[in-house]
């Protein structure tokens, strides 16, 4: 039985299915992960995703553990209707923004609110959302529709009114993807992004949201090579832009995972991979796929969290509000009223 003090590894699992099976029972307790992400493999109904969770955290014998999830609204959710509400993709909020800068607040705020509202009532408690890079008239489709726009000023202002939203919501938000995933013009899912943007330019637009919600708990890095900052290494391997931009210029000291380690923009094998992303600064590495044989090494490889990264996580934790878990009728009215409100601007509205 892990003891509740224990120094958690530094990584964040996948898992392969609706329940855990023996073999992950087992590497879960032995090597007692920092947290855990859910995908919609994982989340048949609100019951089952709440056993699942609880069962989780009984393993790791920690009742807080991390459970990550992607839940941005639009096409990125893991929970999906019928039986959750869905919320719009934030493009929505940036579109209405030009139109009524009132309404896009307040829309942006009360999608925040929904989402947490949801995750919290199965048990989720951080939530890798939102989306802070800038639009570019290139920006590969996988960041388009899942970005504010192309203003950093209105991200900044659309991400905090949302980031607030599901703070109240007693969630955490994971700001991503930094230090700008939108001059990449390749999807980092597939092949490595190269951003030849001076760092001038970049600060001028692209670290201009991060740096405005630096204190939000969590950061997800960007698997993108900035050639003017480190040609040798992407954002998550590199020391450069972990502690020299995304640190001391961004200002960012929350606790910093990586993307999904196992995307096709990173080279290396995954014991290179793991190291180097640790090595540069990253608090923990996530692995997403929920491939038990990939799981079980990186288990071997990875340490425990550094007295650093726990300290993070001690004052992310401190960031979180404990509130009654909201019941069904609750989330109809957050729904009706999101609906109402987007309805409310005109030429906006959204369908599922």
């Amino acid at each position: 039985m892990l003891r509740p003090n224990e120094v958690p590894g530094a990584i964040i699992y996948g898992l392969s299915g609706f329940e855990l099976t023996s073999d992950e029972k087992y590497l879960f307790q032995e090597i007692n992960p920092f947290g855990f992400i859910l995908f919609t493999r994982n989340c048949a109904n609100p019951t089952q995703v709440t056993q699942l969770i609880d069962e989780l955290r009984r393993l790791v014998n920690r009742p807080d553990a991390p459970v990550f999830i992607d839940q941005e609204g639009g096409s990125v959710r893991r929970l999906r209707p019928p039986l959750w509400h869905t919320s719009p993709a934030i493009q929505i909020f940036g579109s209405i923004y030009g139109v009524n800068k009132s309404i896009a607040y307040k829309a942006a705020n009360l999608s925040g609110r929904l989402i947490a509202g949801q995750l919290s009532q199965v048990g989720i408690n951080i939530n890798c959302a939102p989306v802070l890079d800038v639009l570019f008239s290139k920006t590969t489709s996988a960041i388009k529709g899942r970005s504010f726009g192309s203003d950093p000023s209105l991200i900044i202002e659309l991400a905090n009114s949302f980031c607030e939203g599901m703070l109240s919501g007693g969630v955490l938000p994971v700001i991503k993807h930094i230090p700008g995933h939108g001059r990449a013009t390749e999807d980092s899912h597939q092949q490595m992004p190269i951003v030849r943007a001076t760092r001038r330019e970049l600060g001028k637009a692209d670290f201009m949201p991060f740096r405005s919600l630096a204190s939000m708990p969590f950061g997800m890095t960007a698997h993108v090579l900035y050639e003017k900052l480190d040609k040798n290494n992407v954002a998550t391997f590199s020391k450069t832009i972990v502690k020299d931009i995304i640190r001391n210029e961004i200002g960012f000291n929350g606790f910093l995972i990586t993307d999904d380690i196992c995307m096709g923009a990173l080279d290396g094998n995954l014991r290179t991979r793991c190291l180097k992303a640790l090595e540069a600064g990253c608090d923990a590495v996530l692995h997403c796929s929920g491939d038990y044989d990939e799981m079980e090494f990186i288990g071997s490889i990875v340490p425990k969290l550094s007295n650093e990264s726990n300290t993070r996580w001690f004052v992310a934790k401190s960031l979180q509000r404990k509130l009654p878990k909201l019941e069904h009728s609750d989330l109809e009215v957050l729904s009706e009223e999101l609906e109402e409100l987007i309805g409310s601007s005109p030429g906006y509205y959204y369908t599922d």
